[in-house]
Formats: C-alpha cells, structure tokens, sequence
C-alpha cells in the first residue's frame, strides 16, 4: 500500500485501504496486480489514467515500424540486374528495414536449385556487413526465400579526452651557500 505521497504504508487488508482512500477523497488505485502482495496506490483514478495514457503515448512514439521489403530474383538474371537488386536490398538494410529476397523458379528450373541457391548465396556473401541472415534461404513450393535484418549499428567512438596534465611545479628556491 502506497499513499498519495509516495511513501509506503504497509501491507493493509483490502477494506482498510478502501476505507483509509475515501477518508482522503480518493481512489484505489491497484498499480501491480500480478505481484505477491498486489501492490495498491491512494490516487485520483483520472489522474492514474491519464499518466498512463501519456506514457503509452511517449512509448509508441519512440518504437520503430519494422518494414520486411522484397526483392525478386529469378535463375537466369542478368549481372547488371543482380547488381540494381543487391543495391536496392543494401539500401533497404541502411534505412532499418527488413529484406525479404527471394527467386521463383518456373517450370524445368526447379530441377536446377543449385542455381537459385547460388544467386541468394551470392547476395548474402555481398551484402556482408550491412546485413545479417535472419533465416538462411529455404524453399517454400516453388519459391526459395532468405530473410535479411539490418545490421548493427555501431555508434561513433568518441575520442579519449585528453587527461589534463599537472602544472608544471615552479623551481624551488634555491638556497643561499
């Protein structure tokens, strides 16, 4: 049991914390229900909801939306094309956003998966460090997909600030001989 002054009451019996808020004019407010005690709080509920509401508010804000991003390939790509794709899924990578490559193979291809899991291969070993595999290439009916999340980002190393160095000591005075 909590007061309205944040300061702890102890662990009280559910009508005589009801009794001790309505003598103060005030609400019962239970802040952790999942805890051994539950742990219970003397606050104007409206205040309580409105806090709430604005904390949840404060937190959506600052969530990121994770966008998965496709790029197509198929068996007989051209190099110039892989090329265009592999920069588009590098460019998806640094903006935060999931990239979802994947090959379709069309009839008599499908005896040939070496191919398709040589060109997805190649675009892992490409992407290198500004991707990590989230899942490796898998086959799903007659699509082969592997799943790229952005890689981590490393924040700039601040330099080490130079240590202030002692002033230097004047010369003692010498003596007279």
């Amino acid at each position: 049991m909590i007061d309205e002054n944040g300061e702890q009451l102890g662990i009280l019996p559910p009508f005589e914390a009801l009794k001790l808020a309505r003598e103060r004019g005030l609400d019962l407010v239970e802040v952790s229900p999942t805890a051994v005690p539950p742990v219970c709080r003397i606050q104007d509920y409206g205040k309580f909801l409105y806090e709430k509401e604005k904390s949840d508010r404060a937190a959506k804000k600052r969530q990121k939306v994770i966008v998965v991003k496709e790029v197509k390939f198929s068996v007989t790509i051209d190099d110039h094309d892989y090329e265009t794709r592999r920069n588009q899924a590098i460019r998806f990578l640094k903006d935060g956003d999931k990239v979802k490559a994947s090959l379709r193979f069309k009839g008599r291809q499908m005896a040939h998966r070496e191919l398709g899991y040589a060109i997805i291969n190649r675009l892992i070993q490409d992407i290198g460090e500004n991707g990590i595999v989230e899942f490796m290439p898998r086959m799903e009916g007659n699509t082969l997909h592997a799943i790229l999340a952005p890689g981590k980002k490393e924040a700039p190393k601040k330099p080490a600030a130079p240590r202030p160095q002692a002033p230097p000591q004047a010369p003692l005075a010498q003596t007279a001989q």
